[in-house]
């Protein structure tokens, strides 16, 4: 009694805090000494593309087909898209590798597409090059020794056509800490940067030895700017300036930030999908989720009585309970995920069913009731185990299946019915068992048995 009394407190207990961030959208704890946010998130339901619209894009790796890509290039690759998205302001990003050397993107709720897919392709090769002291202007195309097998020191000798000039890199955007947006005294915008221990270190080397010489910044093999060099510079920052708008300075200085790409991508689809769409297909979702849920409350109370209400009670339980996991994980719900969470509201009954029927044969059987819903569930409970683990694995390779080929909405159909499995697996075993003995303990079968059906 003890036991069941403690696990009635917790049920109460989670069934407030479920609520609470079920009836909110955002949760702000604070600190009442300092009034400093101790926990400020974001717990609003999170809708995936095909019901809040948005774009979807198929990325892949630019280069030729007999060229290895590494599964570490490939992942590195997509972490430095997500880290670019994010850094644009674009949230609720899904991103998958699909196969040896492909991407697939997904943007709920963005408004522009353009911009969004111009930022996620750009390798953002940062290089400071030694110009000598005859620089090229800004905008030209150059080609440096970065990258090769046999570097060429020094600057190319510009009287020597029969190669094509090779610059020396002198350092990498690798050896940038931050990147960030301001403006001159005139107004104009540009990137000010700080430098690593190890890049701070050789700049001012290089400064130091190079005063009245020229050096580029070249994004991409295109030249930026070709600032002269008017002393040493040995704090470790710096600036790239430029002929930039606002817009272009920003762009740079996300792409700077979240740094270069290991391998070169390119877009080979993309897609808008309507906000429509999506609004339709919720309103669908929600309106076939209560029909589902409201037939199954029915069933449960006609057919079991006391016990099937009871249960019904606890199926509320699980309602919100799994909603509240939703919106903490958070889990991105898409029509496929939301049709995993209505099929573990089934997965949810079954047990219910399994128990309830042995329910019936114990009580047949002689048993007082506080022995029949013991011994129901514990001749139940190796049934019930069986069939959820069955379920869990299967999930479990509709997750990878649906990680490794990029397909989105099997993954989120696996996350919701594991998850819904999981959370009617406690309701049943500890939820509606709680309620059973708390409620119907002190009930004389002989003298209700046609509450329980019998």
């Amino acid at each position: 009694m003890r036991n069941r009394n403690n696990w009635l407190v917790v049920i109460i207990l989670l069934v407030i805090f479920s609520l609470w961030i079920d009836l909110s959208k955002n949760i702000t704890i604070e600190n009442p000494a300092t009034g400093e946010a101790i926990i400020d998130r974001d717990v609003d339901i999170k809708l995936g593309l095909d019901l809040r619209g948005g774009l979807q894009a198929l990325l892949k790796a630019d280069v030729p087909d007999d060229v290895v890509i590494t599964a570490e290039e490939l992942e590195n690759a997509k972490n430095i898209l997500m880290n670019r998205a994010n850094l644009l302001g674009v949230s609720e990003i899904t991103m998958q590798t699909a196969g040896d050397r492909r991407i697939v993107a997904e943007f709920p709720g963005i408004t522009n597409p353009e911009e969004v897919v111009a930022t996620l392709k750009k390798t953002a090769l940062l290089e400071f090059v030694d110009m000598g002291s005859a620089p090229l202007p800004e905008g030209t195309i150059i080609e440096t020794d970065f990258g090769k097998a046999v570097a060429t020191q020094g600057v190319p000798d510009a009287t020597d056509t029969s190669q094509p000039a090779v610059y020396h890199t002198v350092m990498t955007g690798a050896d940038l800490e931050t990147a960030a947006v301001s403006r001159t005294q005139v107004g104009q915008y540009q990137i000010a940067f700080t430098l690593t221990s190890d890049g701070a270190q050789i700049f001012s080397d290089y400064t130091s030895t190079h005063v009245g010489q020229f050096l580029a910044i070249v994004l991409d093999k295109q030249i930026v700017s070709a600032p002269r060099i008017e002393s040493s510079i040995t704090g470790g920052e710096g600036v790239v300036s430029g002929n930039f708008t606002q817009e272009a300075a920003q762009n740079l200085a996300i792409q700077l930030r979240s740094g270069a790409l290991p391998i070169p991508i390119k877009v080979v689809e993309s897609r808008t999908v309507g906000p429509t769409l999506g609004e339709e297909s919720v309103r669908k979702s929600v309106l076939a989720g209560s029909i589902g849920l409201s037939v199954v409350i029915l069933f449960m109370a006609i057919y079991y009585r006391t016990p099937g209400l009871i249960a019904d009670l606890a199926l509320i339980c699980y309602a919100i309970f799994s909603l509240m996991l939703f919106k903490l994980i958070p889990v991105v719900l898409t029509l496929p995920g939301i049709a995993g969470f209505i099929l573990s509201v089934g997965m949810a009954v079954d047990a219910n069913v399994l128990i309830f029927e042995r329910l019936k044969e114990e009580l047949r059987a002689g048993r007082n009731l506080r022995q029949a819903i013991d011994l129901a569930w514990s001749r139940a409970w190796p049934s019930i185990r069986d069939s959820n683990t069955a379920t869990l694995i299967t999930c479990l390779i509709l997750f990878v299946f649906g990680n490794t080929f990029g397909a989105s909405m099997v993954k989120g159909f696996s996350i919701t019915l594991a998850l819904g499995v999981g959370v009617s697996l406690f309701t049943a075993i500890i939820v509606t068992r709680t309620f059973l003995h708390t409620l119907l303990d002190g009930i004389k079968l002989d003298e209700h048995p046609r509450w329980f059906g019998l």
